[in-house]
């Protein structure tokens, strides 16, 4: 009774009614009537309803209008995003469920609050999150909160595949790759018209040519990138590597190569032998020995000397052999020769009782990788014109190269027990795989580059570099494929293994 008496009290206070002194006894009598204390208690009792739907109206307000935002999807990439109701402060929702997922490819997992899945449109949806709150009945309709999510195009659809046009005179396959013995070694080699030139139909600039010569032992294994500026380069780059063959094919005669055995044979010996000479020299402190050590280094130095003239005199005629060409070409067919520009690396490799010996050549951004048997030293066999030193990039074309005091840097040599992986590729691959020219003298990004062929990429093309293994041309062709944003350049890599 008593809450009842505090209650009218209040109520009647509020109405102006004021209990007289002579009333209260009425009054007592009126607060302890059934019916009254009934009617209070129903009052209370709609009261404590009301605050209650009150607060939660506004919590599922609340909820409703929190800014939530999830990352952006792509088509046909895997998707996951964390919606965690205890970090939003959701703790109180007691029944979710999600609509309008399965028709863009998504779902969620309640158990692990997240939405994943391979998205299968584009474009801005609005999904809808059915939640209940405590306090809401079962019967309660579920409430509805809008959670906006962009699903971007997948980039590669919006690039088109027009085919070349095969009607034209230096027309090319799009795509080309093989794989073949090269000696005792095997090489498996691609080259895939860039996405820039498929979206416009235009053709493969880049090139490649290979070839082991049986009677004296050497390989040769030659890549070019055309300019894309230049009207005719998928035509330069072509012959770049022809005659680069060509040129070794002719010029490596039997007298030429059993000189330059014979060279490469005295040199590799002094190489490994002097190691023990220098040890020796530490402990032999007579002026006689100190003489025959002298003796000994004039004849080294003159044997290098002899090797590095044979390289700057076939190495360096054989670039100056394919210039010449591209000129009488760009003459016969009167078009400037720049129309040509090519850049132009090579590498000739021979096997000889003591290891490989390894030359090559390089002009323009595309570099040579020779990795050893175990994978513990790299050598970069030519520097590329990029950046300071090399002043930007250069073309077999170009005639100011052979006159430059640069020149005779642009030639490599090797000496190696054994190689596992001589590499030649385009900056079509050399740019999205090492991004900077800095990385390329990094052991670990070659390594890097090996895993990614063998399987480390979001592809999953697995290429095993296996001689046995006749799909590997193919795989690699697939390998090609890749996506790296910005990077949509024409895309040849060589590797002999």
């Amino acid at each position: 009774m008593l809450e009842t008496k505090l209650f009218l009290q209040k109520l009647f206070a509020a109405k102006g009614l004021n209990v007289a002194a002579n009333r209260n006894k009425m009054f007592e009598i009126f607060c302890a009537e059934t019916e009254n204390i009934s009617n209070v208690n129903q009052i209370n009792e709609l009261q404590k309803k009301m605050v209650r739907n009150w607060k939660l109206s506004t919590r599922i307000k609340d909820i409703q209008e929190h800014r939530l935002s999830i990352p952006n999807a792509t088509v046909g990439k895997a998707y996951i995003a964390s919606i965690d109701f205890i970090k939003l402060g959701w703790n109180d929702i007691i029944f979710s469920e999600f609509e309008g997922l399965a028709e863009i490819g998504l779902t969620y997992d309640n158990q692990y609050e997240t939405l994943h899945g391979m998205p299968l449109l584009s474009g801005d949806f609005k999904i809808k999150l059915l939640f209940k709150v405590e306090g809401e009945t079962e019967n309660t309709p579920p409430n509805e909160k809008i959670i906006p999510l962009v699903i971007n195009a997948d980039p590669k659809s919006l690039w088109k595949t027009l085919p070349s046009d095969k009607e034209d005179k230096y027309w090319k396959e799009d795509s080309v790759h093989n794989f073949q013995e090269l000696g005792e070694k095997h090489i498996v080699v691609a080259s895939t018209r860039g996405r820039s030139h498929a979206n416009v139909g235009s053709f493969r600039d880049d090139d490649f040519a290979f070839k082991h010569f049986a009677e004296n032992g050497w390989s040769v294994v030659a890549v070019s990138d055309g300019a894309g500026s230049a009207k005719v380069s998928r035509k330069g780059s072509q012959i770049s590597c022809q005659e680069i063959v060509n040129y070794f094919e002719t010029a490596f005669t039997p007298e030429v190569t059993k000189d330059f055995d014979e060279l490469i044979k005295k040199f590799a010996h002094e190489t490994q032998t002097k190691k023990m000479d220098d040890f020796e020299i530490v402990q032999k402190l007579d002026e006689e020995e100190a003489t025959i050590e002298e003796t000994r280094k004039d004849e080294s130095e003159n044997n290098k000397s002899l090797v590095n003239k044979f390289i700057y005199n076939y190495l360096g005629n054989a670039a100056r052999t394919v210039h010449k060409i591209l000129e009488e070409f760009a003459n016969k067919h009167e078009f400037p020769l720049k129309d040509l520009h090519s850049t132009l690396i090579y590498a000739l490799f021979k096997k000889y009782d003591f290891g490989y010996v390894v030359l090559s050549f390089g002009v323009g951004d595309c570099p040579i990788g020779l990795l050893n048997k175990d994978l513990t030293e790299l050598k970069l066999m030519n520097w590329l014109d990029v950046g300071e030193f090399g002043g930007g990039t250069r073309f077999i074309t170009m005639p100011e190269i052979f006159s430059s005091d640069k020149f005779a840097t642009r030639f490599g040599f090797k000496l190696i027990d054994d190689f596992s992986y001589l590499i030649l590729m385009t900056d079509g691959i050399y740019d999205p795989k090492f991004v900077v020219e800095a990385n390329l003298e990094k052991l670990e990004k070659w390594v890097e580059f090996l895993a990614d062929l063998e399987g480390n990429n979001e592809e999953q093309i697995h290429i095993k570099f296996d001689k046995n293994n006749q799909e590997i041309s193919q795989k690699l062709s697939d390998w090609m494929n890749f996506w790296s944003p910005g990077n949509h350049d024409d895309r040849t890599l060589a590797i002999v293994f």
